[in-house]
């Protein structure tokens, strides 16, 4: 067993030293005109199209129409070819952040946008990405949906990278979008605050505060949303109604349902006024 060891170690130190000399393996370039949306494999390393994507629009997005007309205006000067920001759209569950990002694509894709999708294991592969569109005519948005990180994870360090322009800059046609419910990316512990220093009148936080809010603002434009009033809900329930053919609007008995689904749901949000409307629509129709 002594020798068989010591020969798995050799060929082992063998083929590291072969990897390091021989020529990378480069992802092979999708079509790009097979679909506008497109998800990253970070296993294959290699972009899968999805034809299917969410065929959501501008107009289906209630209650947030300032987070909207932002990020709209920022999506527009870059499919122009005009300077524009990366973008990190964060706060409370279920009010848009993702739909916005999928409707922008809709209302863009024939304007040369193109979506590709990628999960935090994947930011590791952003140089490959980067080589991929590089030289494209189309715009290309690196969409991160539900983002968090510890700092100790491989895709933290490489999002700051990107951000700071390390691999980005090389591709003017990139940007990063990015959702999230915490809007430093990373978890808020009490430690943290609790070694924070006052000096005299002067707050210095410590140096792992720092680090959360080095990343978030690397992003040039933050987005904030907001839980719904009940208003603000009702409306939602009201367009989601209407869109699965219920033609009555919102009666007494309806608007009585839909709140008591929220309570249900703990949450007044486009997600849950779309499901409420979904599932009215379904057992009444």
């Amino acid at each position: 067993m002594d020798k068989l060891d010591k020969f798995l170690t050799r060929a082992e130190g063998l083929l590291a030293r072969l990897e390091n000399v021989l020529p990378s393996v480069q992802p092979l370039a999708p079509d790009w005109q097979s679909a506008a949306a497109f998800r990253w494999d970070h296993q294959q390393k290699t972009l899968q199209p999805v034809p299917n994507f969410q065929r959501i629009g501008l107009d289906d997005l209630i209650g947030i129409d300032d987070q909207k007309q932002r990020a709209q205006q920022n999506t527009l000067q870059f499919v122009r070819g005009n300077t524009a920001n990366n973008v990190l759209l964060s706060g409370a569950r279920g009010t848009g952040k993702s739909s916005l990002v999928k409707a922008l694509l809709n209302e863009y894709a024939g304007q040369s946008l193109r979506v590709i999708q990628i999960d935090k294991q994947g930011l590791v592969d952003l140089a490959h990405i980067v080589g991929l569109v590089q030289g494209r005519q189309e715009r290309f948005i690196l969409y991160c949906d539900d983002l968090s990180f510890s700092a100790d994870e491989p895709g933290y360090q490489a999002l700051k990278a990107a951000l700071d322009g390390d691999l980005v800059a090389f591709s003017d046609n990139l940007l990063i979008y990015a959702t999230s419910n915490r809007r430093h990316l990373m978890p808020d512990y009490m430690q943290d605050n609790l070694a924070t220093k006052y000096i005299g009148d002067e707050v210095h936080p410590a140096e792992s505060v720092e680090e959360k809010i080095s990343l978030s603002e690397r992003f040039g434009l933050w987005i904030s949303f907001y839980p719904f009033s009940q208003d603000e809900y009702l409306d939602v329930a009201a367009h989601w109604l209407a869109h699965h053919g219920w033609k009555q609007g919102i009666t007494d008995e309806v608007r009585t349902a839909a709140l008591h689904w929220s309570l249900m749901r703990g949450s007044r949000s486009g997600r849950v006024a779309g499901q409420f409307a979904k599932d009215w629509c379904g057992k009444i129709q």
